[in-house]
C-alpha cells in the first residue's frame, strides 16, 4: 500500500512518517521488525470464491491467497509457513483449491485453529504437515451447501456428491481421522438448530484424530522450526 496522502493544496505526494504509516494501517504505532525465515499466511473471515461478498464481510479472497502460496513456494528465503485460522467457511471450490495448494507445498506447514475453523475451514486446517487447536476454538463439520437455482433432477445430486466426496477424501486423506467416523459426524442430527452436523471444541477434534494436537502460537512456532532444521539437515545430507 502507497505510504503517502496527496496535499490538497500542492497536489504533491505528502510521505507519512513510519509511525501514522503504522497507525493508518494497522491501528498501532509500534510494528516489531524482525526478519524472520517464517511466512504467516492468515485465512480470517469468510472463503471468498468466484462471487464477490458484501464489502461488510470479513475475507480471505483465493485470488490473493493463491499467489502467495506460489510466491512462498519458489522464495528461497522463507523455508516455513505458520497458517492462522478464523473461518466461518464459504465457497467450496476456492476453499479446497487453497487446501490443496497448501498440501502440496515442499515447505514444513504448521497450521492453528484459533477462533473456529468451520465448513471448508476443516480441509484449510488438516492440510498442514501439523495442526494446532487452541482450547476454546471450534469446528463445525456438516454437509456441502448450495444456494441459488438448483436443479431438481438426479445429475445435481450425484455433483452433489461428488463434490462432497472430494472433501472427505482430503480430509481423511490429511488428518488422522477414519472415514466412517468424519462422515459419522457430518451426518449426525439434532445438534445443530437448522442444519445436520457436529460442533467440535478444543480437544475433541484431537481426539477425533481431526487436528493433531492442543496448542497456540508458542507450540506451533517450536514445532515449525523443529520440521524446519529437520529439513535443512536432510537437505545437508543428501
Amino acid at each position: 500500500m502507497n505510504n503517502f496522502l496527496k496535499n490538497e493544496e500542492t497536489e504533491q505526494p505528502q510521505i507519512l512518517p513510519p509511525v501514522q504509516e503504522n497507525l493508518k494501517n494497522l491501528g498501532q504505532t509500534n510494528v516489531p521488525n524482525f526478519e524472520s525465515n517464517i511466512h504467516c499466511l492468515t485465512i480470517i473471515g469468510q472463503i471468498e470464491g468466484h462471487m464477490i461478498l458484501p464489502p461488510q464481510n470479513k475475507t480471505t479472497k483465493y485470488e490473493h491467497i493463491i499467489p502467495q502460496l506460489v510466491a512462498i513456494e519458489e522464495n528461497p528465503n522463507i523455508k516455513g509457513v505458520l497458517i492462522l485460522l478464523n473461518t466461518v467457511g464459504g465457497d467450496v471450490e476456492a476453499g479446497l483449491a487453497i487446501a490443496e495448494m497448501i498440501a502440496s507445498l515442499s515447505k514444513p506447514t504448521v497450521s492453528i485453529v484459533l477462533g473456529g475453523g468451520h465448513s471448508i475451514g476443516v480441509p484449510l486446517a488438516v492440510s498442514a504437515n501439523y495442526s494446532y487447536i487452541v482450547p476454546s476454538a471450534t469446528m463445525t463439520i456438516h454437509p456441502i451447501r448450495m444456494t441459488g437455482l438448483i436443479v431438481g433432477v438426479p445429475q445435481t445430486f450425484d455433483y452433489f456428491n461428488k463434490m462432497q466426496d472430494r472433501i472427505v477424501e482430503f480430509i481423511v486423506r490429511n488428518s488422522k481421522i477414519k472415514r466412517e467416523t468424519f462422515m459419522g459426524l457430518m451426518l449426525k442430527t439434532g445438534e445443530l438448530a437448522n442444519d445436520i452436523g457436529t460442533i467440535l471444541v478444543g480437544k475433541e477434534a484431537v481426539d477425533y484424530g481431526l487436528i493433531d494436537e492442543i496448542g497456540g502460537i508458542k507450540e506451533a512456532l517450536k514445532r515449525l522450526h523443529n520440521m524446519i532444521e529437520e529439513r535443512e539437515k536432510k537437505k545437508g545430507e543428501e
